[in-house]
């Protein structure tokens, strides 16, 4: 197996609670037990370790209108080694820096295609309304993998959305791994559910994205058969409005809004619940789902996207359509008021799971890193048009 020195290029990443910054450090992680020399370049945080190895922090910004977000000013003068594999995950400031630098030196550039962006155009001023009439998030997305020699998709839907949009480079399905031992060792904390109530359970963003406002509605309705109880782990610019909502709907009681959770201590959550509800329909691989199962907690979700492939419908959950919290409701019940079925159901989440360990899903993107190099071997100027020059102020000389 040949050894490279790799970097591992994205806009967001620990301490920040999303799969993107989970994926990354799971993949950098298991590059360097493999014995490649792994880097990752992400963004400066307030909050983030300073004793984070293998890490290069970006001085940034903070950007005022998608919470816990910044705008890196990227510097060659950062880079920590002369990489020989160019590994992009996200089409922003960091990932247009890893295009260019691979693109210069004319060294493989691999992507993956994290982010169904047209969702989160509302996060821009003005994108959303932009995005509407000319489709201007398609015209990134295209401009930006086309230039990457392999794009790597987490799911089938995945693929088929990046193929949408004219993305003509060889994409490969490879899914984003999880890791069992550090959910499975995460300390226990201290319950969100009260005593005796059923324990359910949703992890992710507070943002209009998530349709958390879903999860919420279907609780109504679970609660009409069942003393429920729902925790939400997780931040975000909605969550006063989704506190009003529970407070509406006579709820307040039964939620409660956790918060922020760092990555090694969520295993906790996850192996208290009884059930895990998602009903995003925004996610490109839906990687809570896969954490949720590998402990044993069987999922009622939406099916979109990403959550197409996240569930083994009738052995380890049930997918709903979009927004039909009643259905969503109703799986609940039939999981929550049969506890065999439960039980079967949370075996079945533990098998389904242990397909996308870390390790196997490094070493398939490992493979595609000797196919990138060979590519570049063969063409080496396949790349015509050389990618759109960041503000000089944000990016100096190579080195």
């Amino acid at each position: 197996m040949r050894l490279y020195r790799i970097g591992l290029f994205t806009d967001t990443y620990l301490p920040g609670p999303n799969g993107v910054a989970t994926s990354v450090y799971l993949l950098k992680r298991e590059l360097r037990r493999m014995g490649h020399e792994a880097w990752v370049l992400a963004p400066e945080m307030p909050d983030a370790d300073p004793r984070e190895d293998w890490v290069v922090r970006v001085p940034s910004v903070p950007y005022p209108f998608f919470e816990n977000q910044r705008l890196a000013m990227p510097s060659s003068r950062l880079l920590p080694t002369e990489f020989e594999i160019f590994h992009t995950h996200t089409p922003l400031f960091i990932g247009i820096w890893g295009a260019r630098l691979a693109y210069r030196h004319r060294l493989p550039h691999v992507s993956t295609f994290h982010t169904h962006l047209e969702k989160y155009a509302h996060y821009i001023p003005g994108v959303a309304t932009l995005d509407k009439y000319v489709g201007i998030m398609q015209k990134v997305c295209q401009a930006f993998y086309n230039r990457a020699d392999v794009v790597i998709a987490p799911t089938n839907p995945v693929k088929q959305l990046a193929e949408s949009y004219a993305i003509e480079r060889e994409i490969k399905v490879i899914p984003t791994g999880i890791d069992t031992d550090i959910l499975e060792s995460a300390p226990d904390p201290v319950s969100p559910w009260p005593s005796g109530k059923r324990r359910l359970l949703h992890v992710g963003r507070l943002g209009k994205e998530k349709s958390v406002d879903v999860v919420i509605h279907a609780l109504a309705e679970i609660r009409k058969e069942s003393d429920a109880h729902l925790a939400l782990v997780g931040m975000g610019p909605e969550r006063d409005e989704l506190e009003r909502l529970a407070h509406r709907l006579g709820l307040g009681e039964h939620i409660t809004f956790v918060g922020p959770v760092p990555y090694e201590k969520i295993g906790g959550y996850y192996r208290m619940a009884e059930l895990f509800l998602f009903a995003s329909q925004t996610e490109t691989q839906g990687l809570v789902l896969w954490e949720a199962q590998a402990v044993g907690v069987p999922v009622v979700a939406v099916g979109a996207e990403g959550t197409l492939q996240g569930v083994e419908v009738g052995i380890s959950g049930y997918l709903v359509q979009p927004g039909d919290y009643r259905a969503m409701a109703a799986r609940a019940l039939e999981l929550l008021q049969n506890e065999p079925l439960r039980q079967r159901f949370s075996e079945g989440a533990r098998r389904f799971a242990d397909q996308r360990t870390a390790r196997r899903v490094a070493e398939q993107i490992v493979a595609i890193y000797d196919e990138a190099t060979r590519l570049v071997e063969i063409e080496p100027r396949r790349l015509k048009i050389p990618f759109p020059r960041l503000p000089q102020s944000s990016l100096s000389s190579p080195r």
